[in-house]
Formats: structure tokens, sequence, C-alpha cells
């Protein structure tokens, strides 16, 4: 009998093995603050719980690790990534006093470590799968009403982050209003002055070295350093500009991190409308010409619709790079799930961290997922109508 292992499915199997058997799994603190207890899957779950986990995870493990048939990789993925989720908040009401209401159970790196060794199988299997770009996002919106649900049926309330969320729920929806208008704002303010900047970078050659330089010198300074050098300007600004502190701009806040992720943005959206621009077909522009159609025309009805593909990854780009971006603005007081970051490091709490951290990294990856697959749809709707 020929026995073959999958390549990933080693690492994953692997991977899955250290977590279970080394790692732990849930993390139990007296409070918040004090070093935590670390419990194993058995220690931190039931007597039946427990060996069940284990032996689904060693189940999906051996799937992956043996060249299996891709549904069975996918059902394996699955119900481990379902199990880790719903048993991971039996640990936190399992662990946690009754009537306890400062003790903490937060997921240990033995669950983080599963769950990235089972995502990584879940991608794999869908890559191969060669999903269509609507179907990544039905995929995206299952995980997403999955997750949802857990949330709404009080699964995990006894852990940590959520005990962190319920202190503090009002600011948690501000903070998080804050930090998407940032990201999208700037986004939007970025789209449309680099447009036309980078068309016009694409019709002037001169100018577009220049341009570009610039933008590339302002992507390289620290957006720590960046903030802190518009405090000054926009100061100025709000004291002798009349109406201007009026309309929020100052020294500290929203403003400079505004400007800030905008001047980040720049770049992107610019460079993308040159590249995308020069790189339409010079037999589309010539037989444009040869209908008589003016430059204006021809820019709007031939270049940008085929160009739009490009200029839409660097708008991706620059969105799930502000979404990341705008976690620092918290650090000169504007605001975003930073706030909890930071708040965290300063208290030492770490499930404090995760409040802030988590929702940002949700967001920019469902921000990254939607879209890509709106890039794709865009660039193979192009080239359906050019063939």
């Amino acid at each position: 009998m020929n026995i073959r292992f999958d390549k990933l499915g080693v690492v994953i199997a692997a991977i899955a093995a250290y977590a279970a058997f080394l790692a732990p799994f849930a993390t139990f603190r007296a409070n918040r603050i004090v070093p935590g207890q670390a419990r194993s899957i058995l220690e931190a779950l039931p007597a039946t719980a427990g060996p069940l986990l284990m032996a689904i995870v060693i189940v999906a493990a051996l799937i992956a690790l043996f060249r299996t048939p891709l549904m069975l990789r996918l059902a394996a993925s699955v119900v481990a990534l379902a199990a880790l989720a719903l048993l991971v908040g039996v640990a936190g009401t399992f662990l946690t006093p009754a009537g306890n209401t400062f003790a903490r159970v937060s997921p240990a790196s033995g669950f983080w470590i599963l769950v990235f060794a089972f995502t990584l199988l879940l991608a794999d299997v869908l890559t191969r799968l060669s999903l269509s770009p609507r179907d990544r996002v039905a995929v995206l919106v299952a995980a997403a009403v999955a997750i949802g649900l857990l949330l709404v049926s009080g699964a995990w309330n006894d852990l940590s982050i959520l005990k962190e969320y319920a202190n503090r729920a009002d600011s948690f929806w501000a903070e998080g209003s804050k930090h998407v208008t940032l990201a999208l704002g700037s986004l939007l303010a970025a789209v449309v002055v680099g447009l036309p900047l980078g068309i016009l970078c694409h019709r002037v050659q001169r100018l577009r070295a220049g341009v570009l330089n610039v933008l590339n010198i302002i992507q390289t300074i620290p957006s720590i350093a960046l903030f802190g050098l518009l405090i000054a300007p926009l100061g100025w600004v709000a004291t002798h500009v009349p109406g201007a502190a009026a309309l929020g701009i100052r020294g500290i806040g929203t403003a400079p991190a505004f400007v800030a992720l905008f001047l980040y943005s720049l770049l992107p959206v610019v460079a993308n409308t040159v590249v995308g621009l020069a790189g339409v077909p010079r037999a589309a522009n010539d037989a444009a010409r040869g209908m008589g159609m003016t430059d204006r025309q021809r820019l709007f009805g031939v270049e940008f619709p085929l160009a739009f593909p490009v200029i839409l990854t660097g708008i991706r780009i620059v969105l799930v790079q502000n979404i990341g971006l705008a976690t620092i603005a918290a650090l000169i007081g504007g605001g975003g799930f930073g706030v909890f970051v930071f708040q965290g490091v300063g208290q030492t709490a770490m499930d404090l961290v995760l409040l802030g951290a988590v929702p940002t990294v949700a967001l920019a990856f469902a921000a990254a997922i939607i879209l890509d697959a709106v890039i794709e749809m865009t660039a193979t709707k192009r080239r359906v109508e050019t063939a």
C-alpha cells in the first residue's frame, strides 16, 4: 500500500500536535493583571469535552497529514475550527469559579496555534477548490455570521476579552466608529486627490518622477514621527485661521491622524493610477482615435475603464493599510481601536489589548477579501469586454 503524505499537511499536523499536547489551551487569572496559570486541553475542559476535542484535533491532523480528498479536508478543518470556537467558551465557564467576577480566563497559545493550523488547512482547501470571487465572499459572510451567532448566544461571555468588552461596550462602538471613519475618510480624500494627480503624472512625464519621489519620501516616515510632525503646523492653523478650531482642526486629535493617513494613502493611489493607465494597450487608444474620440472621451471611455482593476488594487492596499495605521492615532488623541490597545499595554492587561487588536485585524482581513473579489470580477469583466 502506497501511503502518500501531503507536504503542507505534514506542517499542519506537526503544529497541531505541538499545540494539543505541549502548549496550554487556556490561561486562568485571579484578576485581569496578575500572572496567569496555564491549563492544558484536558485541564481546561470538563471530563467529556476535553477528550472529545483531543480526538477531533487528532483526526483532523491525520486527515491533513495524508493526501485525502479535498471535501474531507474541508470538513475536517471546519469541524476542528467549530469545535475550538465552541469549547474555548466552555473552558471559560468551567474554569471561572461560580459568582467570581474578578477571575479572567483567556485562550492561551495552544488555542491560537490550533486555530492557525486549521485555518491554514481551510485556506489551502479553498485555494485548491479555486472558488469564484462571489464564493469567497460567501465564505467570509458565513464565517462572520457564525461568529456573530456565538457572540449573541453568550457562549463566550466568560472569556476575558468579552468581560473587557462588557465593561466598555459604549466606548467600544464609539471608538470603532472613529476608527472606520478615519480609515475610510482618509481613503476617500486620497482617491479624490490621487486619481487626478495620477492622471496628470501619466500625461506629463516630467511631473511624474518628482511627485512619486516626494510621495515615496512621505511613505518612509514612521507613522508616529509623521503624527508628531503634524502637531505644530495644525496647532498653528487652529490658532491663527478663523473657524479652523471650530471644524475640529487642532494639533492633536483626529485632524493630524486624518492628514497623516491621507498622506500615506496618496502613493498607492497615484502610483497605481499611473501604472494602470500606462498599461492600456496602444491598440485600444489607436482605435479610439480612429473613431474620432477626444482626449477626454478616450480617458473616461477607454483608458480609465481598462486601468480600473489596477487602480482598485491601489485602493485595496490603502484601505488595509489605513485600517492598521488608524490604531496608532490613539497616541495623539485620535481615537479608534488603538485606545484599547494602548490602555491594555499601560495596564499590562493583554485581554484589553486584544479587544482593540482583534476587530482591527478582522476589519483588515474582511476588507482585503472583499476588495480582492471585486478586483478579480472587474478584471474578468474587462477581459470579456475586450475579447
